[in-house]
């Protein structure tokens, strides 16, 4: 897709090169498997979430990555010092409190600057038949747009348990479309599947302590400024240990 044939494309095609990493959750529902570490780094087919998520990142351009860290901080921050691949870590200090999305995003602008990010939740998990962020980026036009979500179609996704976040705008093959929130209807057919690229200041004006980034996204949404393009492939949200085993079976069919 170029960027004449998406009137809703940014003036840049070029991909952010910096990211925000949201690995500071408790990951209550992974349970036993965080017992003694974060879930970042619980491991599906021998590599720890984080590095999913990491690698997938370098491969779209990212050279440096803010991550935020609270449960099991140290251990999750040893790990990211030995990495030998990938962006650049820079630590987003959260051991003091927990911050949610909004609050986490808010609390990393200093580091992040200001120029558009990737921001990534660490237990997604896909198999890519097209090229998912890259069509996020071709996507993104910070005038027209407050975030562009990557999403999932519902069925058939591994460990999404809703009924589905989102309706997508008219849109043409290959390209996204404007997101509407599921609301009073009984079903979305699409989940917003942990990757989006936003203006590093999107946040700031939320409240000071922990807040989530979906009161934003439904502001923005009303506003018609919240838009969406769709995975061509298989997700995977590893959020309890059965999703996790049945990631790595997925996975292991892949190979």
């Amino acid at each position: 897709m170029s960027a004449a044939t998406n009137k809703n494309a940014g003036p840049r095609m070029t991909a952010p090169t910096k990211a925000m990493v949201l690995a500071a959750g408790l990951g209550t529902r992974m349970r036993p498997l965080t017992n003694d570490r974060p879930k970042a780094l619980v491991e599906v087919q021998g590599r720890a979430l984080i590095d999913h998520v990491l690698d997938r990142l370098a491969d779209a351009g990212v050279t440096e990555a803010v991550v935020n860290v609270h449960w099991f901080a140290d251990r999750l921050e040893q790990h990211l010092a030995a990495r030998g691949r990938g962006p650049g870590i820079v630590i987003s200090d959260e051991r003091a409190e927990l911050l949610e999305t909004g609050g986490g995003l808010k609390k990393a602008h200093p580091l992040l600057g200001d120029e558009p990010v990737f921001v990534a939740n660490i237990d997604s998990v896909w198999i890519d038949r097209g090229d998912a962020l890259g069509d996020l980026v071709r996507l993104w036009n910070p005038d027209t747009m407050d975030a562009a979500l990557l999403l999932a179609r519902r069925e058939g996704s591994i460990g999404f348990e809703g009924d589905g976040d989102f309706f997508l705008g008219e849109q043409s093959p290959g390209e996204g479309g404007r997101l509407t929130f599921r609301g009073e209807a009984p079903t979305a057919p699409f989940a917003y599947m942990g990757v989006h690229i936003t203006r590093p200041g999107y946040a700031d004006n939320g409240p000071d302590g922990p807040f989530s980034l979906s009161p934003l996204w439904r502001k923005s949404a009303a506003e018609g400024r919240l838009y969406g393009c769709v995975l061509d492939g298989d997700w995977m949200h590893v959020g309890d240990p059965q999703a996790r085993d049945e990631a790595e079976t997925k996975l292991a069919g892949e190979a």
